[in-house]
């Protein structure tokens, strides 16, 4: 819909050349109170009359729509966070359809209800929590986007996205995509802006929004949980960490061969290189014994000087700009 009142505009930035390639607008206040209001009218129907089927039909032809469209999706990706463009096809627009795949898989047998014999009748229901406000991080745009969305919208609840405003091109075609697929108005809708006194902020604050799904820094996640406070919303943070590495020396042969710890070394600076080191698992401390550490800093340094830096737009392995 159009904007109410926000002339402002987000500049998408091409990490590998540098130069602006969309500018997208910035949410209103306004915008986001419509965005909750359609999301709270769609909810009864979606949730109570809308059988898990219809709902998981749904979610499959745009699994589907997804699939047609993985080379524009991967491009996107790659132009608007820099993932290597090789690494976007398999990897980045892979986490999305399996994250599809594996929610379609889970609720097959539809099982929301569970029954007790304890002297009567007795259920435990499963109900969708109502509208449920998602904000997403820019380095694994498709598999955020689609590890919230997805099972909200299967569940029973209707959504508003907030992607990353440094990667809202994709969230944009994946919204085409729902809406392709035939999703009925006020169940799925995006917005896009900034966290603080803005667009999350007003998310995650809102009487309207029953729960907050977040993930990113801690700092913003702190933001998020004392913005949703006075309402009470139930909330979900994923915030920032560091993966720990530990190799143990029983990876030593009885006879000394280190070619083992060689190899752990390796792949553990590898597996840190990943998507430029911008994975929230990257497992970026590495921990030996203490006897072998210079061996091991020697072992990491020759794999990290090894490690190709190139544009994201070239095909290969080597990773993009950071």
């Amino acid at each position: 819909v159009k904007s109410e009142g926000s002339e402002d505009t987000i500049r998408v930035i091409d990490p590998s050349a540098g130069n602006e390639i969309a500018k997208v607008r910035v949410a209103s206040k306004d915008d986001v109170d419509l965005a909750v209001k359609a999301a709270r009218k769609a909810w009864s129907s979606w949730s109570f009359d809308t059988p898990l089927s219809k709902r998981r039909e749904l979610v499959s032809r745009l699994l589907d729509l997804y699939n047609e469209q993985d080379e524009r999706m991967a491009q996107l990706m790659s132009h608007e966070m820099g993932s290597p463009i090789t690494e976007a096809r398999e990897a980045q627009v892979g986490s999305g359809s399996f994250a599809m795949e594996q929610f379609l898989y889970e609720t097959d047998d539809g099982d929301f209800e569970e029954t007790f014999d304890i002297g009567g009748d007795t259920a435990i229901i499963h109900e969708s929590i109502g509208v449920a406000a998602l904000i997403t991080p820019w380095n694994w745009p498709m598999s955020q986007v689609a590890l919230k969305v997805i099972p909200a919208l299967l569940v029973g609840c209707t959504v508003v996205l907030k992607p990353s405003e440094e990667a809202p091109l994709s969230a944009l075609l994946f919204g085409q995509m729902i809406h392709a697929a035939g999703f009925p108005p006020g169940v799925f809708n995006l917005v896009n802006g900034y966290g603080r006194d803005h667009a999350g902020e007003w998310l995650s604050s809102h009487p309207g929004v029953d729960m907050v799904s977040f993930t990113g820094s801690t700092r913003a996640g702190r933001e998020v949980s004392a913005s949703a406070a006075p309402t009470l919303k139930r909330v979900s943070l994923e915030m920032g960490g560091k993966g720990a590495n530990i190799i143990f020396d029983d990876v030593i042969g009885d006879d000394g061969d280190m070619s083992d710890f060689r190899s752990a070394v390796e792949e553990g600076v590898y597996d840190a290189m990943n998507n430029s080191g911008q994975t929230c698992n990257a497992p970026t401390r590495l921990l030996v014994p203490e006897e072998h550490w210079q061996y091991a800093l020697d072992v990491a340094r020759d794999a990290a000087l090894a490690t190709e830096v190139a544009s994201s737009h070239d095909e290969g392995d080597h990773i993009g700009p950071v």
